[in-house]
């Protein structure tokens, strides 16, 4: 049986690493006030890294929601950990992961707030890639509103098949206006096409997002 969310464990952690994050990686970051304080929102954003999650989160306030891999529910303090700041587990090698879809819809229902990769898998050279239904799937059934986000630089600073980071690299975020149900969901009447079409809507307001302006020292 999963450990209940601890809020307090996910402060810890999030203050730690967002520290150590913005000290050693994280450059310009803008639009960070598009991002609701409050009520249910799903943070769509493009993947390249494995550091993705702890990057686009850090900057964030509220209580982000995350997916791992099944399997690294191994037992011990690493299981611990991931239940403890409310990480859903996903079984990729699954064709239906019924559990992580009731969890997905019940984070929403309660005001939380999600994140999602529309490309499903990490780009290896940063270029964006084609949305996979499922974000648009998710979206439909909640209504959530939800806001783009681009990363730039992260396949720069882990890539595929890459064990320790560049800290050469700096990494910006730019989080977009949200997008209302209105905006990306065409609506029962697109049939089976609904949702691919509404991840794909969702990742054009993605590809739309410029890279931040880099301050002048």
């Amino acid at each position: 049986m999963p450990v209940p969310f601890s809020e307090s464990v996910y402060r810890l952690s999030h203050a730690a690493s967002a520290g150590l994050l913005r000290q050693l990686l994280i450059g310009e970051i803008e639009g960070l006030e598009n991002v609701p304080s409050n009520g249910p929102c799903i943070l769509a954003v493009n993947h390249a890294s494995h550091l993705d999650p702890p990057l686009i989160g850090s900057p964030i306030r509220r209580p982000l929601t995350f997916f791992a891999r099944k399997t690294l529910w191994l037992g011990g303090p690493v299981s611990w950990w991931l239940d403890s700041v409310g990480t859903i587990p996903v079984d990729r090698d699954g064709a239906s992961d019924i559990k992580a879809m009731k969890r997905t819809l019940q984070t929403l229902k309660a005001g939380g707030l999600l994140s999602l990769f529309p490309e499903g898998t990490r780009s290896p050279d940063g270029r964006l890639q084609s949305a996979k239904p499922g974000i648009g799937l998710i979206a439909a059934k909640s209504q959530a509103a939800v806001v783009p986000c681009r990363i730039f630089n992260s396949h720069l600073v882990l890539p595929k098949n890459s064990i320790f980071p560049n800290l050469d690299v700096r990494i910006h975020i730019r989080y977009g206006k949200p997008l209302s149900p209105e905006a990306y969901d065409p609506g029962k009447q697109a049939g089976k096409e609904r949702f691919q079409i509404a991840a794909d809507r969702i990742m054009a307001a993605i590809a739309k997002l410029k890279r931040p302006r880099v301050q002048a020292a």
